[in-house]
């Protein structure tokens, strides 16, 4: 059979799998609030919520890693990403993905055991670069509303509102994601957590440096008083000084972050390319005994501490 034929099931099916996981891990947005930033585990009330549909290879993970630090972690992480899977879920997942891409490098090489592992590995690599992508795309989405977000809030507590008031007002009025973080704030507070905690799960969900003054800020001033309309307004200003300048800085050094993709990615690709189009000939490369492995090697290496070089020249901190 054409192992590209093989190659296109073998996706089909991974893009099925995943459909399959996803709609399994689909749960009540108040339960898995809870159990994702620790509603539950300090006694906040729940609330009833749709019925749970569980994967159960979901669930055999999620036993197992019961307490474990790790799954900790991992699950903040899922929850940044907005990804509606628990821990179990994402490393079923992975493991489908680690055996998908094994078996994909497997048929498409010829039986090859070096691509199956390197498919193996592509299959373990890529569901961590797909999260962490969507936690950048959701960090910067966020970063980018926050100064509307702090403009209306101080807007709401010069006109008489209370600061719940207010973030009730963000919620409704904004679109996501600052809607729906705000909007978790609120019912987290109105199922028995303090503001301190709820804001706390907040900036644990969104790890922004712009989004730690403001909570920041609100907090002390419950604490200590003054006016908070005033400080929010002075935070608000210094976020959009910030925003436009990373957004000139994106635009100047866009061309350096092309470059680096283009020119870590064009040997892998003109690899695979030789290798669809004269296996014999690229094969050489790892079967002509040490030298050629030390080549490959060498130019992983290479490859590796270029693009991490270019992306450390590009990427400026403000």
């Amino acid at each position: 059979m054409n192992p590209i034929f093989l190659a296109v099931i073998a996706i089909a099916f991974i893009i099925l799998v995943i459909g399959i996981v996803i709609t399994l891990g689909e749960r009540g947005e108040v339960e898995q609030r809870l159990e994702s930033f620790g509603g539950a585990e300090r006694g906040a009330p729940e609330e009833a919520g749709p019925a749970k549909r569980v994967s159960p290879l979901g669930e055999a993970f999620n036993r197992a890693l019961a307490g474990r630090s790790f799954a900790a972690r991992l699950s903040t992480q899922l929850a940044r990403a907005d990804l509606k899977l628990t821990v179990g879920e994402y490393l079923a997942l992975l493991v489908i993905a680690i055996l998908a891409g094994g078996g994909i490098g497997y048929v498409t090489s010829g039986q090859s055991p070096i691509f199956a592992i390197l498919g193996a590995v592509a299959g373990y690599i890529v569901p961590g670069i797909y999260m962490g992508a969507m936690q950048s795309r959701r960090l910067n989405r966020f970063n980018d509303q926050l100064g509307d977000t702090i403009n209306l809030l101080v807007n709401g507590l010069r006109s008489g509102y209370s600061i719940l008031q207010a973030m009730e007002a963000v919620a409704r009025e904004l679109p996501p994601p600052v809607s729906h973080e705000f909007d978790r704030v609120i019912k987290e507070v109105q199922l028995g957590l303090t503001m301190e905690q709820a804001l706390q799960n907040m900036l644990r969900r969104v790890k922004s440096d712009d989004l730690d003054l403001v909570v920041t800020a609100i907090n002390v001033q419950r604490e200590v008083g003054g006016n908070l309309a005033e400080i929010l307004e002075v935070i608000s200003h210094t976020i959009r000084e910030r925003v436009r300048i990373k957004g000139e800085i994106r635009v100047l050094t866009a061309q350096g972050m092309l470059t680096g993709y283009v020119i870590s990615g064009l040997p892998i690709a003109i690899t695979l390319l030789l290798y669809l189009l004269n296996r014999q000939y690229i094969s050489r490369l790892w079967t002509s005994g040490t030298c050629g492995w030390i080549m490959i090697a060498a130019g992983l290496i290479l490859i590796v501490s270029g693009f991490l070089i270019i992306q450390k020249i590009v990427r400026i901190e403000i």
